[in-house]
Formats: C-alpha cells, structure tokens, sequence
C-alpha cells in the first residue's frame, strides 16, 4: 500500500486480553495487513490480562512501548484491555488518528452467554462503543487436547468477511450505532455452518474454590487463561508463601443450554455456527422484574 493509499484506507484497531504477543492477535493483525485495504494500529496488554472485565486503571501512567509487527503500527501496554481500546481511540497515541474499528481478539476460549461480564475480550470492545466506535469482539471456542494454535490462524481468516461487511456500513454511514458484536467461531473452525445472528444466553461455567498447596512460583510466557478453557497451567506469577492458606477456582460444572432456544449465541456455537451476537453497554434484567419491584415498592 502506497502512503496515499494508506492516508485514504479506513483505519483499525487492534486489542485483546491475552496480550500483544498472543497468536490470536497475530493473525488476526496478519489477516488485516494482507487484506491491504486498512491502516492497522495495535494497542494490547503487554502481558496476558484475561478475565480482568472492564477493569480500568486509574491512577499511574501507562507505559507503553513499540512493538515490531509487519505492516501495522503496534504498542503493548502495561494496562488492561479496556485500558487499552480508550487510549487507542483517544488519538493521543497515533498521532492524531482515530479508527474506524476497533476489533478485539482473537481470545482463546467462548465468551457466550454470562461469561461476557467477565471477559477482557468483551470489554475492549466495549470499551470502544461506550465512546462511539463500531467495534467487534472475537473468540474461538479452544478445547483443551483438540483445538491447536492453527485453529486460530482459521478463527481470523473466517472473521475476515464480516469484518469487511461492518467496515462498508461503516464507510456508507448506514452502520447500527446501538450496539457492538461479539463474536464466537466453533472449535471445528474449518467446517463451520457459517454466520448465525444469535442473543447472548445464560450460559456459564460454575466456579467452586479448592484448597491447594504451596508451590514454587512458576511464570508462562503465554497463557490461555480463559474461565472456560481446561487447563492447569498457573494465570500469573505465585507471589504466595508457605504460610499462606491458598485456594484456587476450578470448574465444577457447565451450565446446560437445553433450556435455551435455538437462538441464543453458546448453543449456536456448539452447533457449529459462527455467532454473531450484538451487545448492548449494559445488562438487560427480564421483562417482569420492573412490574415485580414496582409491587413489591408499592407494599412498603
């Protein structure tokens, strides 16, 4: 792409909560430069973030520095991912450039259903939409001993076709602005059924607390660590002693979605359908609750 013609492209941005090193975010940022039609800019955790939701820092300065991706313009910062997406459509960081989309992924492990309010993935592109930004959150729904990290390669390259049908709305100014897409695509990535509008349902996976045993300190230098991927690697470094009583989360069971319709976004995706799942800021509470409290008021 020559400079007047990346001057003119439409501008993307680029997070997660895995961090910058995370191969979901690679190909992701691999798929967009080779598409040669977008200026690419990065701004990702500087190191995994997982399951941080919309967490903000508020008081210290974030440090950031410059990260060597072909094609894109790229800092890993020492933030969450919320932190992330408000300082990279902020323009304070770009030199003035503010995207036009804002993509955040591609996280390993679903966000369906309750496990959205958790999600960093889900909150970078939030984030983005609280400020007006059209923005899309992507995972791929990793199965431990099943899915490979070419899964992932797969996952953005059958993203690529929305992203460049949001991005035409965008330009013709017809886009939806009262909401943000989440994302999923089936752990058979390669034979997906294809592109499934669905409603965030209630699954999630049910925590319980066990008490474990001091271990010496152990760091990953990349993690998975999503609520719903089996795995026994440690999320972050054991600051613990001896002395400490430690307990950590384990999945005791998941939430079943024969309750839920043929709609709703994790029972689409164990289907095998890539859904398409648009979000609002903030949590809609059923249909009743409002008549209910408003008798329950009406009684004091």
């Amino acid at each position: 792409m020559d400079s007047a013609s990346a001057a003119a492209a439409p501008v993307v941005l680029v997070t997660n909560d895995d961090g910058i090193d995370a191969p979901g975010l690679r190909f992701l940022v691999d798929q967009l430069v080779a598409a040669g039609r977008f200026r690419v800019l990065v701004c990702a955790p500087d190191t995994d973030r997982s399951g941080v939701s919309h967490c903000i820092t508020w008081r210290p300065a974030l440090s950031c520095k410059r990260v060597d991706i072909s094609g894109a313009t790229a800092f890993a910062v020492s933030g969450t991912p919320a932190d992330c997406a408000s300082l990279g459509i902020s323009g304070k960081l770009f030199d003035g450039l503010v995207p036009d989309l804002v993509l955040s992924g591609i996280n390993i492990g679903n966000n369906c259903g309750y496990h959205v309010v958790y999600s960093g993935t889900v909150a970078g592109a939030r984030e983005a939409f609280l400020y007006g930004i059209p923005a899309i959150a992507m995972s791929y729904d990793w199965v431990a001993g099943q899915s490979s990290v070419n899964d992932l390669k797969v996952a953005a390259e059958v993203c690529m076709p929305l992203i460049n049908a949001v991005m035409v709305e965008i330009k013709n100014g017809t886009y939806l602005q009262g909401s943000f897409l989440n994302i999923d695509v089936p752990t058979d990535a390669v034979h997906h059924k294809g592109y499934k509008v669905t409603k965030q349902g209630k699954y999630m996976a049910r925590i319980d607390w066990e008490q474990t045993v001091y271990k010496k300190p152990a760091v990953e230098s990349y993690q998975t660590a999503n609520m719903d991927v089996d795995t026994e690697k440690d999320s972050e470094l054991d600051t613990s002693s001896e002395d400490d009583l430690l307990f950590k989360r384990v999945i005791v069971r998941r939430s079943s979605d024969e309750e839920e319709g043929d709609d709703m976004d994790h029972k689409s995706l164990v289907d095998g359908y890539i859904t398409v799942t648009p979000l609002g800021a903030l949590s809609r509470t059923e249909a009743d609750a409002i008549p209910y409290f408003k008798a329950c008021l009406s009684r004091l």
